[in-house]
């Protein structure tokens, strides 16, 4: 940030540093990323000179599509034709051990954005590859989102004005997602893994619940909170990148849910896939398919197992229905009728999302319908949920669905009539970010577990 702050050619100290950023934590994928950077910044401009070239477009889109499929789904492919193979004793394919580089959906979809949206006419070509290049390794949003498209930060790639109200604005933001981050989601992420981990004769109906419910909010303070993180280091050098979350726990239908939750993949699908299928315009039938399709990628492009799929599927069904009759029913309900509706059926599909395996999931739903198989045999509660696990979970679920300030109002603003409550309330909001920040850089720099979920992602 120093660097970054004094010097004219800040372009070109934020690139060096997210490529230093990502070549720490995957330097074996280095040379992917730079790949990625310099054919799609050629490619947008072939497509600037022949913008009606669809031929152009799809070459430009399925090269990006080949190399995630080939990195992220190659093996699952190979596997799932090896069965019927295998069952025709016609021998099999070799399986290879790929290691799924580092945010290479997210960069993806990035850059099939960029090529599809100068095809459109919606942005120019970047002309200079500095500024494209620092655009594409944008370290804060490389690895775990928000989907950053380049129409959105386009007007400041050249020039932009970093203010103190904007600088602290930022800080702010980047502790409270640290805070999410370390100080929730990693809480409640040992005892999730280790429930887990149980055979499934050791599973109570308790601690199947505690590991869905713990699950449920560790993904959300965990991607919720890097996306804070990213968009307050975002507002540091003076980018505004698209909120990703607006408490998705509080929706009132699973159609609600999905305009609150990663809002910048809901968004993507919406205007990349879901609007050229033909969107609603068909009837009934037409706008069904396409909600199948859309949740179906959705599911994929969370990973190669038939898991995610399933969560993808749950949604798109509950979608279909919703625009029937069961949306109608959920409408009137009351309030507290419609949250506890889709809270029960995001909890449930969260379970989906996060078992190794169908099998796993199947057996982690039923302990939690009360098909515990071994009772006598099962792991007490109170070894995973200890003191540090129930604040967790308390505070978890209050900030959840708790309102939080946009904006300006993130920071304290003095009232006219009254400065000594002013300052009181600075001093206060001040004072707990410190502590959020004392105590953050404390776990980490303790070596507490910290898994990073969106990784295979």
């Amino acid at each position: 940030m120093a660097a970054y702050f004094f010097t004219r050619y800040r372009n070109t100290v934020l690139l060096f540093f997210s490529l230093v950023f990502y070549a720490w934590g995957e330097l074996h994928y280095l040379p992917l990323l730079i790949f990625y950077i310099v054919f799609n910044y050629a490619w947008g401009l072939l497509l600037a000179a022949r913008p009606q070239a669809k031929a152009l477009l799809v070459v430009g889109v399925l090269v990006n599509l080949g190399l995630l499929l080939h990195y992220k789904y190659v093996g699952f492919l190979l596997t799932q034709l090896n069965w019927p193979l295998a069952a025709m004793g016609a021998g099999s394919f070799a399986v290879p051990s790929i290691a799924l580089p580092l945010g290479i959906s997210f960069f993806t979809f990035q850059g099939i954005s960029y090529l599809v949206d100068i095809h459109r006419g919606d942005v120019q070509a970047q002309r200079n590859p500095i500024d494209f290049a620092m655009y594409k390794a944008m370290f804060p949003q490389l690895i775990a989102g928000p989907i950053v498209r380049y129409k959105s930060i386009a007007a400041r790639v050249k020039q932009r004005r970093i203010s103190a109200f904007r600088l602290r604005f930022g800080v702010q933001l980047f502790i409270i997602g640290l805070g999410q981050k370390v100080l929730i989601a990693n809480s409640l992420a040992l005892p999730v893994d280790q429930i887990y981990a149980l055979p499934a004769a050791e599973l109570t109906m308790a601690t199947a619940w505690l590991a869905a419910i713990g699950y449920t909010l560790q993904i959300f303070f965990d991607f919720a909170g890097y996306s804070n993180m990213a968009i307050g280091l975002a507002h540091m050098m003076g980018f505004s990148f698209p909120r990703n979350f607006n408490r998705p726990y509080a929706a009132q239908s699973i159609t609600d849910f999905w305009r609150r939750w990663h809002m910048t993949l809901s968004a993507w699908f919406r205007d990349y896939v879901y609007i050229p299928l033909g969107g609603n315009r068909g009837g009934g039938g037409t706008t069904a398919r396409n909600l199948m399709i859309v949740f179906v990628l959705c599911g994929f492009w969370h990973g190669a197992a038939w898991t995610f799929l399933a969560w993808g599927v749950l949604h798109g069904l509950a979608l279909m229905a919703e625009r029937g009759r069961l949306g109608r029913m959920v409408a009137r309900l009351p309030r507290p009728g419609q949250h506890a509706y889709v809270l029960l059926l995001v909890v449930l599909a969260w379970v989906l999302f996060r078992a190794e395996s169908l099998e796993q999931a199947a057996q982690v739903l039923a302990a939690m319908a009360g098909f515990a198989p071994g009772e006598s045999l099962a792991t007490p509660l109170a070894r995973y949920l200890d003191l540090q696990v129930a604040i967790a979970l308390v505070m978890g679920s209050i900030l959840a669905v708790a309102w939080l300030p946009r904006g300006r109002r993130w920071l304290p603003q003095a009232p006219a009539s009254s400065p000594v409550l002013a300052l009181g309330r600075d001093l206060a909001v001040y004072l707990s970010l410190l502590l959020v920040l004392a105590a953050s850089v404390a776990v980490v720099a303790s070596g507490a577990y910290n898994p990073f979920i969106y990784y295979r992602f």
